[in-house]
């Protein structure tokens, strides 16, 4: 049996208008960029991404991706550790996390085409489909877009949903209770983006509480440990704090998780190591006895979200779920409330609609 070599590792990138200007407590956009990174072994390639810029593609490119060609593709794991090593003297956070993120998922996507099986089966399902929460419900929308937006996703059987605070503290509670009004007893979260003081956090739980509001996301800077832990200990029972979308690695996990900082962990495969740093923020879960809820991308997170076994549900986010489906055949739609991967299809199950995606080229 021949062995697999990496042959060709390939990177592009893709910048993509939003629907409208969105904004959250600290950020505004007006495009989001998608960074696709595909590896060529054995006659399959392997497709992995990363919400980045093109800083992300340039590394993978220039150095990355020429230190694996000729690599033997199922001593993936050596490859991602010795990756780690190579970018000691740039930082392992930020865009070189991102860029061995999208290479982990490529390599697993490959390894499973090669083996002509479904990437949720190759990582081993404890599920079969995984429950969304609707997410969007950004700052610069107008209260009768934020409804609608909410709303829409509720009547799609997608029961809980998640909006954005902290642009204007003054304006917070009265959109809250309008998004309330518009979903009727859906579970509802906020997310701050870190945009609140920490006493300013703990004084608004008990009023978010009241418009039954069950989970509050970054309250408060998200390496503000102490800041966490006191939201943590302070806010009312039957509200969950949630952290953890920019934790680069298992360490800055394990940091949440000691400080008591979280009652729910967030990890995102396209920055925390792909995959292979995924499970292991789900292993740190295990440990603690706490679950595990995944950040964004969900095309790219399902066959993961299957087999992690303290996942509770996946950020069904309406911008990645616009570009996924912009950009890739294969996309799966959620039946009530819940996504499942398609069995029928090897590895991820995507295939970039090339001709469709030129136009967003970057």
């Amino acid at each position: 049996m021949s062995v697999p070599l990496i042959e060709r590792v390939a990177v592009s990138v893709y910048r993509i208008p939003t629907s409208a200007p969105e904004s959250d407590g600290t950020f505004a956009w007006n495009s989001t960029m998608l960074v696709l990174v595909e590896i060529v072994a054995g006659g399959k390639y392997g497709l992995g991404y990363t919400y980045a810029d093109t800083a992300t593609a340039v590394l993978v490119h220039d150095l990355l991706g020429p230190a694996i060609e000729g690599r033997d593709v199922h001593q993936a794991p050596a490859i991602v550790a010795e990756l780690a090593a190579k970018v000691r003297n740039l930082g392992r956070g930020g865009i070189t996390a991102m860029a061995i993120s999208a290479i982990d998922v490529a390599l697993w996507d490959l390894r499973a085409k090669l083996l002509n099986v479904p990437l949720a089966a190759l990582l081993g399902m404890v599920r079969a489909e995984v429950a969304l929460y609707g997410s969007g419900g950004f700052t610069s929308y107008t209260i009768e877009m934020l409804q609608e937006q909410l709303a829409g996703w509720v009547e799609d059987g997608i029961l809980r949903v998640k909006m954005k605070v902290g642009r204007d503290p003054k304006a917070d509670l009265d959109r809250v209770a309008a998004a309330r009004e518009a979903i009727g007893s859906a579970e509802l979260f906020v997310d701050a983006n870190g945009a609140y003081a920490r006493k300013q956090a703990i004084a608004l739980a008990p009023s978010y509480s009241q418009l039954g509001v069950t989970w509050f996301e970054e309250p408060v800077d998200h390496e503000d440990l102490e800041g966490l832990r006191q939201v943590c200990e302070r806010s009312p029972g039957g509200m969950e704090i949630a952290a953890g979308e920019y934790a680069y690695g298992s360490r800055t996990f394990r940091r949440l998780l000691e400080a008591g900082a979280v009652d729910v962990l967030q990890a995102d495969a396209t920055r925390c190591g792909g995959y292979t740093g995924f499970l292991a923020a789900d292993a740190l879960c295990g440990a603690w006895m706490l679950p595990l809820s995944s950040h964004c991308a969900p095309s790219l997170h399902l066959p993961v979200a299957c087999a992690a076994r303290q996942v509770r549900h996946m950020e069904y986010f309406y911008d990645h779920v616009r570009i996924e489906h912009l950009l890739f055949d294969g996309v799966n739609r959620p039946v009530n409330g819940k996504l499942a991967p398609d069995l029928s299809r090897p590895g991820l199950g995507l295939e970039l609609k090339r001709s469709d995606a030129q136009r967003y080229a970057a």
